[in-house]
């Protein structure tokens, strides 16, 4: 059931400005960071998300506590979008500071919902005005003043659901859910939510085509953000040493692997299984994380492009002396500190060659929250088998906001830890050399430390070192593990994840990504086939080294637009350092890197201009 219908008479009052806009359209919460509004919005969102309509919330926030703007979107989208849209056609504005060009940004026809004292109708004649006393009901049914803050929030909500039908029950048992131990706290964010209800109903007519009704879009699916995705990932994975140091946007893919360590590695003596260290800075975490990895366990850190530079001198020793870790970067802007709580893609040339000298790292490009989970798990693997740090580039975007999905399915294969001798193996053999490439893989065998033998001892060295470990300065010896390295690396293409064709036809056009781009791609390829009617083929790249069938995309158009979020066209330049060179003159870059999530609309536009059409 809906909340309600609108009064008989401000009904027959009512004259829309144009036919409904169902399960269609963006809002946008304008408050104040620190205001408690986090919570008020996700109740909004998954509220659209129990009435069954696929749906997507950004947290548009400023680097600071408190005091500075903040902007929350939710996306509904009947055709299952969850990109970021361009613009949004419904405000809900309580900041004062922002509230003019708030409703400025709108679009003709949109909606504004605000604090009455702000008279926002002063300044458009052509959207949708919605005053209401915030103040006033908030102070009616709060008491307490230190709280008023934060159930204003709630008001808020229950006039977005009566005047855009969100079933009430819905929002009932979310709030229920999120205060389950907490029974005043939930009548007073609920009955918060009932005084906007009645407000709104009895006070306002509505006037606007905006609404939501029932689908049966998102049974059986789940809402997570991509670095709590990470974290299950690793967990899953075996990871037993957590080595970090807090930076935006990557602090809570710790605290999420930490939280699920806690519930999923104590002993039935209570006794824990793993450790989780903050460290002094990143450099000490990634050296904690390889040194973990040398003696055998599965370890980690996350951190986001500052803390990446950091790491390039240890990142170098894990390649050279061969040690296996996992690093997930959660990217935003820079340089320098840039802009901590915006989202890019800009992390990719410096990771994929993070240290001095000639080094290459595995990159994983997830793309969704349930490849966050699967990379997060495959890195591992991927780290043992190659006995190497893998990288795992996530964005802001992805990584701390809401996404849909499936739910997650349980590993149903083995670890894989790689090419370990145990004394067994030493018996068998009479002892190994630590960096000789015995097999044609290019991979080397190891012993871990503490393994009950004589021979199973190493020197791990940073510095030049033959096929034994010994220390050499010779060119030759040299030049055979750094050839060895190569291989190795090349042989990655086969095991890393394969790209993703989604269209594959007979177009002469091609278009490639990596990560989150993907969402708005996507749906910018719908827009210029209804558009245009022009078909165009699409690869996602999934992880670096690339594999062979990126070669074979690009070979097979004539020319092939690189899609991503940064300014230097990153992926493009390390696409055409792998592609012959008459191939790698077919691309072309569409870059987008102002800080917000790319949306298809810019996307869309620059093909068409590219392209004439």
């Amino acid at each position: 059931m809906a909340t309600g219908d609108l009064a008989l008479g401000q009904e027959r009052a009512a004259t829309p400005t144009s036919k409904r806009v169902v399960n269609d359209f963006s809002i946008n919460v304008a408050t104040v960071n620190g205001s408690g509004s986090q919570s008020a919005n996700s109740v909004l969102l998954k509220a659209i998300f129990g009435m069954g309509i696929p749906v997507s919330g950004k947290n548009l926030f400023p680097s600071n506590i408190a005091g500075l703007p903040t902007w929350y979107t939710i996306r509904a989208s009947k055709d299952g979008y969850v990109a970021r849209k361009r613009t949004s056609e419904f405000l809900i504005a309580l900041n004062a500071d922002t509230a003019k060009q708030d409703a400025l940004d709108l679009p003709p026809g949109g909606v504004a919902i605000y604090e009455e004292n702000l008279n926002l109708k002063q300044y458009r004649d052509d959207i949708v005005c919605y005053p209401v006393p915030f103040d006033k009901i908030t102070a009616a049914i709060c008491p307490e003043a230190k709280l008023r803050k934060l159930v204003k929030n709630m008001v808020y909500v229950g006039v977005a659901a009566q005047l855009l039908s969100i079933e009430l029950e819905v929002i009932q048992d979310g709030l229920r859910k999120q205060f389950a131990k907490k029974l005043k706290v939930f009548d007073l964010n609920f009955g918060a939510v009932k005084a906007g209800v009645d407000f709104a109903a009895e006070k306002l007519v509505k006037l606007d085509p905006f609404v939501l009704e029932r689908m049966n879009q998102t049974a059986g699916k789940i809402v997570i953000d991509g670095n709590a995705a990470c974290g299950m990932g690793a967990v899953f994975a075996g990871v037993t040493v957590v080595a970090w140091y807090p930076i935006t946007p990557s602090t809570s893919l710790i605290e999420a692997t930490t939280d699920l360590l806690k519930k999923l590695r104590i002993t039935p003596e209570g006794k824990a299984t793993f450790a989780v260290v903050q460290a002094e800075d990143e450099l000490a975490a990634i050296g904690m994380v390889l040194g973990a990895g040398w003696a055998g366990a599965r370890a980690m850190t996350s951190t986001s492009g500052p803390g990446i530079s950091l790491m390039g001198e240890f990142a170098g020793l894990g390649y050279y002396a061969e040690i296996p870790g996992v690093i997930f970067d959660v990217q935003r802007t820079g340089p320098s500190t840039g802009m901590p709580t915006r989202t890019s893609q800009a992390d990719l040339l410096s990771t994929a060659f993070l240290s001095h000298g000639d080094t290459k790292h595995i990159l994983l490009l997830p793309g969704s929250v349930r490849e966050c989970y699967d990379f997060g798990y495959a890195a591992f693997d991927l780290a043992e088998r190659f006995q190497t740090p893998v990288f795992v580039l996530t964005d802001l975007d992805l990584g701390m906001n809401n996404w849909m999905s499936d739910p997650f399915p349980y590993p149903d294969k083995p670890l894989d830890r790689g090419k370990v001798l145990n004394a067994e193996d030493l018996d068998r053999l009479g002892g190994f050399a630590r960096y000789k490439d015995v097999d044609g893989d290019a991979i080397g065998w190891r012993t871990l430390p503490g393994t009950p033998h004589a021979k199973a001892a190493y020197f791990t060295r940073g510095s030049g070192h033959n096929e034994t470990g010994g220390y050499t300065e010779k060119p030759g010896e040299y030049q055979v593990v750094m050839d060895r390295l190569t291989r190795k690396f090349e042989n990655a293409r086969k095991s890393v994840p394969a790209p993703v064709v989604y269209r594959d036809g007979k177009s002469k056009i091609g278009m490639i990504c990596f990560g989150s781009t993907d969402f708005a791609l996507r749906e910018s390829l719908d827009q210029i086939r209804k558009e245009y009617g022009k078909e165009v083929d699409y690869l996602r790249i999934r992880a670096y080294p690339f594999a062979h069938e990126i070669h074979d995309f690009v070979a097979s158009h004539e020319r092939v637009y690189v899609v991503e979020q940064n300014r230097d066209a990153q992926l493009a330049s390390l696409l055409k350092l792998d592609l012959p060179a008459d191939q790698a003159v077919k691309l072309r870059s569409i870059l987008h890197f102002n800080g917000l999530p790319v949306d298809a609309r810019t996307i869309t536009e620059e093909f068409a201009t590219r392209e004439g059409l």
